[in-house]
């Protein structure tokens, strides 16, 4: 364990790198071998990243491990007594959406109260920009939980599957990055509620975390000349 915080310093590296193959792996790796073998491993490796930015938030850390027994209980359970498995897609859905909520909570608070900004700090803050649009997407998916069929253009309705999936990461980065192709929409009032909110948290990060980092990178510049 003592081995494990010794990566401490790194945790934005490791987060960052695992978290953009888990992305856009497919770009440099054939789909197929790519889904089967390589997506586990990365994705394994970002949740233990993940785990290792919250290490120190002792709360925060004890909620998560929480939330992991329980899952693991329902997942006993559903094997046990035969639930449903729409039961345990949903769990899975909310534990990852709390994870990655609070990853993005803590990345952005360290990157904020950082007093020097470095290496560590400018790849943090790509890391908060990146977990925004993972946190866009689990509002899409919980939007098409509520209300089915609430986005046009996805390629299958069905709402665990790959392209349904793809096509609502597609839309939550398109929407945070300001884009707007268009060849997705949001139909219904809480759809289209979820895109602003989506588009404000781009903003935002931009406008105001970006920004105190920037000013503290070039005061502390303007210290060293």
């Amino acid at each position: 364990m003592k081995k494990f915080y010794h990566l401490y310093p790194y945790r934005f590296t490791l987060f960052l790198i695992s978290l953009l193959f888990v992305l856009f792996g497919t770009l440099f790796i054939p789909s197929k071998l790519f889904v089967t073998y390589v997506i586990p491993l990365f994705f394994i490796i970002n949740i233990l990243a993940g785990i290792l930015l919250i290490s120190k938030k002792n709360r925060i850390k004890n909620l998560f491990v929480v939330v992991v027994f329980v899952a693991i209980v329902l997942y006993v359970l559903s094997s046990i007594l035969a639930i449903d498995e729409i039961l345990l897609t949903y769990t899975n859905f909310a534990i990852l959406f709390s994870f990655y909520s609070i990853v993005t909570y803590v990345i952005i608070t360290q990157v904020w109260r950082s007093k020097r900004v470095n290496r560590g700090v400018i790849l943090g803050l790509m890391s908060g920009y990146i977990c925004l649009g993972l946190v866009g997407f689990f509002i899409c998916m919980a939007v098409e939980i509520i209300e089915p069929d609430s986005f046009s253009g996805l390629i299958s309705q069905e709402l665990n599957s790959e392209g349904n999936r793809d096509d609502l990461i597609y839309f939550s980065f398109i929407t945070l990055l300001t884009i707007g192709y268009g060849d997705i929409l949001p139909l219904t009032q809480l759809a289209r509620n979820a895109s602003v909110i989506i588009g404000l948290l781009g903003q935002f990060y931009l406008v105001i975390v970006t920004a105190v980092v920037v000013e503290k990178y070039i005061r502390h510049s303007d210290r060293l000349e």
